[in-house]
């Protein structure tokens, strides 16, 4: 089955605001996830890692990208395409409180 990496961004306000029945429901549809096999995590601080020409390792704190949002989470799941990737992710924390969540299909390969 396809997979997908999905990226969740969203911050504190949004969260806040949106009714705790929804964000309920949103955990609990993250926690059904969960159990049927995603990979799942909450997003910590990043490092950048760059090793040009294999000539030696370079590692900058922080983020490449940069968003009006924060990255919340990220998220590996399988869906038979991305049409069921997207109706998944619709129901997550960052999907429903004033957030947003990339979908990223993945291409099987030999890395990057």
């Amino acid at each position: 089955m396809p997979m997908f990496i999905t990226i969740g961004y969203g911050d504190r306000d949004g969260y806040d605001r949106t009714p705790q029945s929804v964000r309920d429901a949103a955990h609990a549809h993250d926690a059904d996830l969960v159990s049927s096999g995603a990979v799942m995590g909450i997003a910590e601080k990043p490092v950048q890692v760059r090793n040009p020409d294999a000539s030696g390792v370079e590692v900058i704190d922080g983020q490449f990208l940069t968003s009006d949002l924060p990255v919340a989470g990220f998220a590996v799941i399988e869906a038979k395409n991305i049409e069921e990737a997207i109706r998944i992710v619709s129901k997550v924390p960052c999907a429903v409180a004033h957030g947003v969540v990339e979908v990223w299909p993945l291409k099987a390969g030999s890395g990057g």
